[in-house]
């Protein structure tokens, strides 16, 4: 490959160079984990929420830090939207079926790092 320039393939051997720069699998990727994109993920496994509910569950995330992460989620078509024309609009959050599909080996991940803590916690 040279350097700087994404093979194309042909639609039938759709594959995405990840390691490049300009690839659309590795911005999905980066979202997803980035610092916020993870709990928002993890945060609407189990119910969709309203914009200030999954403000509140996510401790410490602040509500312009919470709406670009949402922007780029729903962008990237994990996470669905809808406005309701009330005064103030209340705006609900919830997953894709690729937004669940991505979302539970992240629920996995939390899962297995606080049982893990559990048990090192235990043993001291």
């Amino acid at each position: 490959m040279t350097e700087g320039v994404q093979l194309e393939r042909s639609a039938a051997d759709k594959r995405y160079e990840v390691f490049h720069t300009d690839c659309a699998a590795r911005d999905t990727v980066d979202h997803v984990t980035s610092r916020w994109g993870v709990w928002v993920l993890i945060a609407l496994q189990s119910n969709d929420l309203r914009f200030f509910e999954l403000r509140d569950s996510i401790r410490g995330i602040s509500e312009k830090m919470l709406a670009q992460t949402l922007r780029a989620l729903v962008q990237d078509g994990l996470v669905w939207r809808v406005v309701e024309p009330t005064t103030p609009p209340q705006v609900t959050y919830g997953l894709t079926e690729f937004g669940r599909d991505v979302g539970e080996p992240l629920q996995d991940l939390l899962g297995r790092i606080t049982r893990r803590l559990d048990r090192a916690h235990a043993d001291m």
